[in-house]
């Protein structure tokens, strides 16, 4: 009786047959198929790198070469301008309206981010209470936010008129003598800050509400069993939770505010003076307001806010990933 040593199914091929398939990875259905996937993907993204190229980073880069280079009228008609490295960013430095510029840039920053995270905080909190019609208040609430900045800043400097403006009415009421609001160096600024902080108070508001939908109620309850006031559960629950949300709402108010130039470009015009310029209106000023522009030195101070505003804007992608991780 003769043994099977081994089953026919695993013999080995013969020398010269070939494979019935190639390798997925090899096969010729297989490099179409991917060579179609990169295509298409291609196609999705490039309006986006055109949109990009053309309304980021050739105005960024004609924003540079105007800031390296000595500018005129006929020169920026003919392109022909010399170059002159640093010299622009110098005359910028030197000249006297640069450290009240920089000044009011970083006052008016500052005081609108912590008054409209404040308010908004406030405003979240209230509303977070679910009481009769707070969704048609806080619909009310986002008004500023979605008038044309144009119309805002126009309503605000009508406000603050000095002869006619509703402000000195009400203050006439009170027996006190009318305010040159947006024509005293004293109070320019103060007046375009309160109507910045007007405006970006809807922003804080959305964002800060949607971080409390977020923390559970349990700990709310937990913390009302153990005696906690209404103070004591926002130092201890909901402020800590918040803070990731407070993080990222405060860097984009920031980098936001930096840029802020038609606001008080149409209530003062950087004006009286420079008591109210910043450095995003001085740098129109010096490009566009005069009749013998200086297109270099305001592109050297675009490009100083736009460091100051990149510089911001790195530690909001850090904080983020830190979020994230």
């Amino acid at each position: 009786m003769t043994t099977v040593r081994g089953d026919r199914s695993h013999r080995p091929p013969d020398a010269g047959a070939t494979p019935a398939h190639h390798p997925p990875s090899t096969s010729p259905q297989y490099r179409r198929r991917r060579r179609r996937t990169r295509l298409t993907a291609l196609a999705f993204l490039a309006p986006l790198v055109v949109y990009l190229a053309a309304f980021y980073v050739y105005p960024l880069y004609r924003n540079l070469d105007l800031s390296l280079r000595d500018y005129t009228v006929r020169s920026f008609v003919a392109g022909d301008a010399p170059f002159s490295g640093l010299d622009n960013f110098r005359t910028v430095w030197e000249s006297p309206t640069f450290g009240p510029a920089l000044r009011h840039t970083m006052v008016f920053t500052l005081v609108s981010i912590v008054c409209q995270y404040t308010a908004g905080l406030a405003l979240a909190v209230f509303f977070n209470r679910h009481f009769r019609l707070s969704c048609t208040l806080r619909a009310l609430f986002l008004i500023p936010w979605l008038l044309p900045l144009i119309v805002s800043a126009s309503t605000w400097a009508w406000m603050f008129n000095g002869e006619s403006g509703v402000l000195n009415y009400a203050l006439s009421l009170f027996g006190t003598g009318p305010v040159e609001w947006l024509n005293s160096p004293d109070w320019a600024l103060t007046s375009v800050i309160i109507a910045n902080i007007w405006i970006g108070i809807p922003f804080n508001l959305v964002i800060l509400y949607s971080g409390l939908q977020n923390i559970p109620a349990e700990l709310y309850e937990a913390a009302s069993l153990d005696g906690a006031k209404a103070w004591q559960k926002f130092r201890s629950v909901t402020f800590p939770l918040l803070r990731p949300v407070s993080a990222i709402t405060l860097l984009l108010g920031l980098v936001y505010t930096l840029k802020v130039f038609d606001l008080i470009w149409i209530m003062t015009k950087g004006g009286p003076g420079d008591s109210s310029s910043t450095l995003a209106t001085w740098s129109y000023q010096l490009g566009f307001g005069t009749l013998m522009p200086k297109f270099g030195p305001g592109a050297a101070v675009g490009n100083i806010l736009i460091l100051i505003a990149l510089a911001f804007g790195l530690l909001y992608i850090r904080v983020q990933r830190r979020q994230e991780a």
